[in-house]
């Protein structure tokens, strides 16, 4: 039996604290959730790998390491309501909710949709929404946000979440080919409507898929 407990703080000091996101919250979030009841079978054993890995409808949970660069670019604070495009297993939405006032996490597969709905309730995350839908159209009704993020690479910034972000939210989220490295973009939308990006970094993501996004 793998002790959970003591990999995930080790998880957290080593892989998030020790590469430079120290925020006080933003660790206590991930010391909060367990990212083993996130996965299925045997991958459980393997939750606190400094790496991605494979869950249900051939997709993958996200690296704990880009999942914290994602929440700490956003700027997701106590509060803010937050929309994830892409929430997979659940995980990220589940950390995020740990901070943030709501979370909507939009997701297209149906069988990822019910598996999170399922995890949310059975840990008492009840801040957090899983919703099934086309992410690259955002979620309107639950518009406006204080950040975006996305665990799908596009080609580019959908305006639907340009026009569902507040004045001074953020957007963070991958930008480049499918099956190819991408860069990890951050978009600050300003008062006065304009658009500043800022480059985080080489990563690699599942493709966006939908109106907005690349084709099925």
């Amino acid at each position: 039996m793998s002790d959970f407990a003591t990999l995930r703080e080790r998880m957290v000091e080593r892989q998030i604290a020790a590469r430079g996101l120290d925020d006080p919250a933003l660790l206590a979030a991930f010391r909060a959730v367990p990212r083993e009841d996130f996965l299925s079978g045997d991958y459980a054993d393997y939750a606190y790998q400094d790496s991605p890995l494979p869950i249900e409808s051939g997709q993958t949970i996200s690296q704990p390491y880009i999942v914290a660069l994602t929440i700490y670019a956003a700027g997701i604070a106590a509060g803010c309501r937050v929309l994830e495009v892409g929430a997979g297993s659940g995980y990220a939405a589940a950390v995020i909710g740990q901070i943030a006032g709501d979370v909507i996490a939009v997701e297209r597969h149906r069988e990822l949709v019910d598996l999170a709905q399922l995890r949310m309730r059975r840990l008492g995350y009840g801040n957090v929404r899983i919703v099934e839908g086309d992410g690259t159209l955002g979620w309107p009704e639950g518009a406006p946000f204080d950040a975006i993020v996305a665990a799908a690479s596009g080609s580019h910034v959908p305006q639907s979440w340009i026009a569902q972000l507040k004045p001074g939210g953020r957007i963070v989220m991958p930008i480049g080919e499918a099956h190819a490295v991408q860069t990890l973009l951050k978009v600050t939308k300003h008062g006065d409507g304009s658009l500043s990006h800022e480059d985080l970094g080489g990563v690699r993501f599942v493709p966006l898929i939908g109106a907005e996004g690349f084709a099925g």
